[in-house]
């Protein structure tokens, strides 16, 4: 099963990949994680990247080509895969068919989460993550047991630098002239899926693999 999970930022990808991988057993390949890992480690490709996150920019493609190349090659890839946060734009798109179609592949389905613009800044404004194990919380939804610590680290939560609404805005908007797009693109390929993502993540989910599942 090769999956794409479209979306718009906060639109709740991270949960729905996590709970796609458990079900279909496929890798889950954000290029985001990948990416900030860079950041994290201060690699000289981390220092590149950050400049572009921190003002809320989409990274070049050629970076983000090149490592997604390099991820798809490995061998947990082999019977399938989910990609988290790629393609972004059309560009991105036609590159990974033409990568997709010299291993002669190509994606099963597309999975757009739809979700209104200010309920998308009300959950990134409210998330937190565990600078130690990674964990995502959300102060309202999804919060931890004590205020602002993580369950199981114990250590104080943090906000992502572009999780603030002057950069949400501008990430929403980047969203809808470069990332929209694809909803019509993978429309015209017929391997589109789309689910509201207004719904508890578990609900999602059912909706989802029912789609998947109808159209197998």
């Amino acid at each position: 099963m090769r999956l794409v999970l479209l979306g718009p930022p906060g639109a709740g990808k991270g949960t729905q990949a996590e709970l796609i991988l458990k079900y279909f057993k496929i890798p889950h390949i954000s290029t985001g994680d990948i990416l900030r890992e860079h950041i994290k480690n201060n690699t000289a490709l981390g220092q590149k990247v950050k400049e572009y996150t921190d003002s809320g920019r989409l990274v070049p493609d050629d970076i983000i080509l090149e490592i997604v190349q390099d991820r798809i090659s490995k061998d947990d890839c082999s019977n399938g895969f989910l990609f988290d946060g790629f393609p972004r734009t059309i560009a991105q798109a036609e590159a990974l068919d033409s990568i997709l179609a010299e291993k002669g592949i190509e994606l099963d389905f597309v999975i757009n989460l739809d979700v209104e613009d200010q309920i998308i800044i009300d959950r990134i404004l409210n998330r937190r993550f565990c600078p130690k194990c990674g964990k995502i919380y959300n102060l309202k939804l999804n919060p931890p047991k004590k205020d602002n610590i993580c369950d199981d680290c114990n250590v104080e939560l943090q906000q992502r630098k572009d999780d603030k609404l002057e950069v949400i805005k501008n990430r929403l908007e980047v969203y809808r002239q470069q990332t929209q797009p694809l909803i019509t693109y993978y429309n015209s390929k017929n391997i589109l899926i789309n689910v509201p993502g207004d719904d508890t993540p578990e609900h999602i989910f059912e909706q989802i693999k029912k789609a998947i599942e109808d159209r197998k």
